[in-house]
């Protein structure tokens, strides 16, 4: 019941029925870089669009011409799904800026301003902050010892400056954080910025990518037999989240429609865990079905303990590492499992035809009705 008060009294993104006795609500949202009208059927499955990326400049959050008109085709979708909700994502990685923008008062009040600016021009729903990552600079990125406290005051001026441009247009503007696990959470205080978003987007994947030295699970739900005990995943972001003080109605879980490749790798556990030659590249959805899962030598195996697929080529000794329909499925009992708000993915871009969002949907859809049942 707690749960379902805090979710009413406060101007949250998500509808939810907040009646003693009423079944929890699980939420997707998707991150997009475009949109294309084949994929307006998905539209439906959705509560929420990102568009990504908005950039910085200076102390100014701005979009270029290209990315303008793309967020307002987006935004248009509206018109026939008016429950749909379009946020702005700033940053993404190798963005950089924030460090510098945060580290002064003037600059943070000027960039909040200049966001709720671009929120209410273009008739969005919210501001999403893709910063990676507080105090680190693995991807290029100045840092800044003083970033996890600035990162704080930079959130605390956002929440209020939407709040401001929401009570004159009448409206809740929503702030979300695009946050990591392990060591980038290091630069976040979780327990005085979660009551300032409306959600956190945990980027549950990419755990293994071109900058690490194994191949993994990138986005495996628990450890497997064969991690090292520092191995990140789901289950263990979730942890580190909740035990911070995040509460778990404001967890999004990712899920990632495309695979990772990696070449040359070690035989041993078909290639799980293993040293790598060289990084081979991400694979959308369509490409992995198409050239890869079961096919041109490649094997698909499933990890019980993880609950994660992956691919192995004895051959070519290539690996690759993915989510599919069954490890969604998963993800989408362990959302119910553990309370959380629900699930956000990368990207609608790489599951053009909506069958990896289907698996998502019926996960979570079936884990609303069983609660209702």
């Amino acid at each position: 019941m707690q749960r379902h008060l805090a979710w009413l009294l406060a101007p949250v993104l998500f509808c939810i029925c907040a009646l003693a006795g009423a079944s929890p609500v699980y939420h997707i949202v998707a991150y997009t870089t475009d949109w294309n009208t084949g994929e307006d059927a998905q539209l439906d499955k959705m509560d929420a669009l990102i568009f990504a990326f908005a950039r910085i400049s200076g102390d100014q959050a701005a979009l270029s011409s290209t990315a303008a008109e793309k967020l307002d085709r987006i935004v248009a979708l509206k018109a026939i799904h008016p429950k749909l909700k379009v946020v702005i994502s700033i940053g993404g990685w190798g963005v950089g800026g924030f460090s510098e923008m945060a580290g002064t008062a003037a600059g943070r009040q000027a960039f909040a301003e200049s966001a709720a600016r671009l929120a209410t021009t273009h008739h969005a729903d919210g501001i999403d902050i893709d910063w990676e990552y507080p105090g680190h600079h693995e991807s290029g990125i100045r840092s800044s010892p003083r970033d996890r406290t600035n990162f704080t005051l930079l959130m605390t001026a956002l929440r209020a400056a939407l709040d401001r441009a929401g009570a004159s247009d009448g409206k809740h503007y929503t702030l979300s954080a695009a946050v990591a696990d392990g060591r980038f959470v290091s630069g976040v205080n979780i327990a005085a910025v979660a009551p300032l978003v409306d959600w956190f987007n945990l980027m549950t994947y990419d755990f293994c990518n071109s900058m690490t030295p194994d191949t993994c699970h990138h986005t495996g739900l628990y450890p497997s037999r064969s991690a090292p005990d520092d191995a990140r995943t789901v289950d263990r972001a979730v942890r580190q989240f909740l035990s911070a003080g995040a509460p778990p109605e404001k967890l999004l879980i990712g899920v990632a429609m495309y695979g990772r490749e990696f070449d040359k790798v070690q035989s041993l556990h078909d290639g799980l865990y293993q040293p790598y030659g060289h990084y081979g590249g991400e694979h959308a959805w369509p490409q992995l079905k198409r050239d890869f899962i079961d096919r041109n030598g490649y094997v698909r195996h499933w990890d019980a303990l993880a609950q994660a697929s992956w691919l192995w080529n004895p051959r070519t000794h290539a690996f690759i590492t993915y989510d599919d329909p069954q490890s969604i499925a998963a993800k989408a009992a362990y959302v119910e499992a553990q309370h959380l708000g629900g699930i956000m993915y990368w990207e609608v871009q790489e599951d053009p035809s909506g069958e990896l969002l289907d698996a998502l949907w019926r996960g979570l859809h079936r884990a609303s009705q069983t609660q209702r049942n």
